[in-house]
């Protein structure tokens, strides 16, 4: 896998536990880092460490997104930016939520590969796209209706992107991890009664870390990977696998 040689790569998301770490993977593989988010303290806070660009926006403002990105000489996108919402089954699901959860995880990716595609087709020199997904998009699990059907239409997003953009050189993938153990989704799988039966059916045992899963997303914007569009890789231990 080559360098980035300074290629300038936007992470939305940036102030999550995933987006974080591919910032700080891609800071040292070269790259120069437009970290995206809604917290400017964060966003402060990270590019101290990394040497990246802080860029404020919100991904479920178009004129937000629009504003952020628009003049941007990018060569790479990541889209990390997400919410889980709650755990819901279909009878009891709160459309409140659900809307949230679509806004943020999925028509966010939407607006921003949008833009972003706009500046990568100018600038003229190729380039990749990688959305973070979820293996929730690829089997059924209880309680995750909003999240599944949000991350489902990620990888959507990501087969039509990658059909429409590859005659400009760009390249679209998505990553669908299992669970990874940040803040955000230890209240519910961090319960022995939840995670416990889940790690049973995964052939690995445990859970991912952040750095399992920033690892192949920097691999797929990399030349490395320059034959592989398309795709929606998962990065579960196995669990889809069943």
């Amino acid at each position: 896998m080559t360098g980035f040689n300074g290629r300038t790569v936007l992470v939305t998301g940036a102030s999550g536990g995933i987006g974080g770490a591919v910032v700080r993977q891609l800071a040292a593989a070269g790259a120069q880092v437009l970290a995206g988010g809604r917290s400017e303290a964060e966003l402060a806070e990270l590019a101290t460490a990394t040497g990246a660009r802080p860029l404020p926006f919100d991904v479920t403002d178009e004129d937000s997104v629009r504003r952020a990105i628009e003049g941007l000489d990018l060569y790479g996108v990541v889209n990390s930016a997400g919410w889980g919402g709650d755990i819901e089954t279909p009878q009891d699901a709160d459309v409140q939520v659900f809307d949230k959860v679509m806004a943020i995880n999925a028509r966010g990716v939407l607006l921003v590969t949008k833009y972003a595609s706009r500046e990568m087709i100018r600038t003229g020199k190729g380039g990749s796209i990688v959305n973070v997904s979820s293996q929730a998009s690829l089997v059924g699990l209880k309680g995750h209706i909003a999240y599944g059907s949000s991350k489902a239409a990620v990888d959507n997003i990501t087969r039509v992107g990658a059909l429409e953009l590859g005659q400009y050189g760009i390249r679209v993938n998505a990553v669908n991890p299992t669970v990874v153990m940040t803040p955000m989704s230890a209240w519910y799988w961090g319960r022995p009664e939840v995670g416990g039966p889940f790690l049973e059916q995964m052939p690995l045992h445990r859970w991912a870390s952040v750095e399992d899963v920033a690892a192949p997303i920097v691999f797929l914007l990399s030349d490395g990977a320059g034959m592989i569009t398309g795709v929606c890789l998962p990065i579960d231990g196995g669990y889809t696998s069943r």
